[in-house]
């Protein structure tokens, strides 16, 4: 049966299917919690939460639900150098973007307030809270973490986007291992090399892995049907993880124009872009991700760039000038038909069942 493996067993699921943990407030407890009660894996991105934050949603997570879901992190999750360059950078920044920002009649912010990396603190709470599983991206984690999280038990899962991840996170023991091909919406999670140069394809990488590493695989990027998840398992995938076709559901926290735009022809074109958050990501394409292309010299450091244009969003969006709102998406969406969780779920089950059969 397609829907029992090494996964499965894991993770005590009963389909080897993945919503992807979206951050940002993307994610919600109701998509989480119907995604899981449904038999497939629920994820809640949780990387700009505060401590407290995660575990209030955990709480509401598990007083829904018994059923397992996946709490993700940013193992890495600033990329400031320090004061100095950001002021330096900050200058440049203010100089590029002044053109759009005038364009909504809006003033250009001042240089975003420094940033603390919050990620050993989220992870205590992972300690205290003993989610099922529990994935990160962005980095590694040391071993004795992961035999921490194993000890508990908690099933760990790494995110890579090359080979060469894969091995490393193989090399500290994780459970699970997320292979993240270049359609997927969202940020690109490399960390061994910049995002640009981790740009393989998920069912190219799929395979690269496969021969490399022993640990089960979930191919991410590029599926939102049966067909792609029997693609991906044919091809040496225990189980898929889905993102841009859950994100257009009515459950996501996504706003409504973002969903909107998810169903429009505008998804046709996706753009990968570090201009609006300082981290590559592949989104609709806008005016400044068309003109700036990747802006890898012409953004402040992640996330003081995301704080730079939150102005800007705020005013586009009330302006209805969505042309310079960047909206994640994956290259699949122009494929997508489901606007209930629930719907899309049921859909994914009933055709890859008939397609493995």
């Amino acid at each position: 049966m397609w829907n029992r493996n090494r996964i499965t067993d894991l993770l005590g699921i009963e389909y080897p299917i993945f919503q992807g943990p979206f951050g940002g407030g993307l994610s919600t407890v109701e998509l989480t919690t119907t995604v899981s009660r449904l038999g497939g894996l629920g994820g809640y991105g949780a990387y700009t939460l505060s401590p407290q934050e995660i575990y209030d949603a955990d709480q509401q997570i598990k007083s829904i639900t018994d059923h397992p879901y996946n709490l993700n992190l940013w193992v890495n999750d600033h990329d400031i150098v320090d004061q100095e360059h950001t002021q330096k950078q900050y200058q440049k920044t203010a100089e590029i973007f002044k053109p759009y920002y005038d364009r909504l009649n809006t003033e250009l912010p001042p240089l975003p307030p420094s940033f603390e990396s919050r990620f050993q603190n989220q992870l205590q709470v992972v300690f205290d809270i003993k989610p099922k599983v529990f994935s990160f991206m962005y980095g590694l984690l040391d071993a004795d973490v992961i035999d921490r999280l194993k000890n508990q038990g908690t099933v760990v899962v790494g995110n890579a986007t090359t080979v060469d991840e894969a091995v490393a996170l193989e090399n500290i023991g994780v459970d699970v291992i997320a292979a993240s091909g270049f359609e997927s919406g969202g940020h690109r999670p490399s960390f061994l090399e910049k995002a640009e140069l981790s740009t393989t394809g998920t069912f190219a990488l799929i395979q690269l892995i496969k021969d490399k590493v022993k640990t089960p695989l979930v191919a991410a990027g590029g599926i939102a049907n049966g067909r792609g998840i029997k693609a991906a398992m044919t091809l040496g995938a225990e189980g898929v993880q889905i993102g841009t076709a859950f994100l257009a559901t009515e459950e996501s926290g996504a706003l409504p124009v973002h969903k909107e735009f998810l169903f429009s022809e505008a998804a046709k074109s996706t753009t990968l872009s570090r201009a609006y958050t300082g981290r590559l990501g592949r989104g609709i394409t806008t005016d400044i991700s068309g003109e700036l292309l990747y802006a890898t010299d012409q953004t402040l450091p992640f996330p003081l760039q995301t704080t730079f244009m939150a102005p800007m969003r705020k005013a586009a969006l009330e302006q209805k000038k969505h042309e310079l709102v960047f909206f994640w998406c994956g290259q699949i969406a122009p494929i997508l038909k489901y606007k209930s969780a629930t719907a899309l779920m049921k859909s994914l089950i009933e055709e890859a069942d008939e397609l493995m059969r």
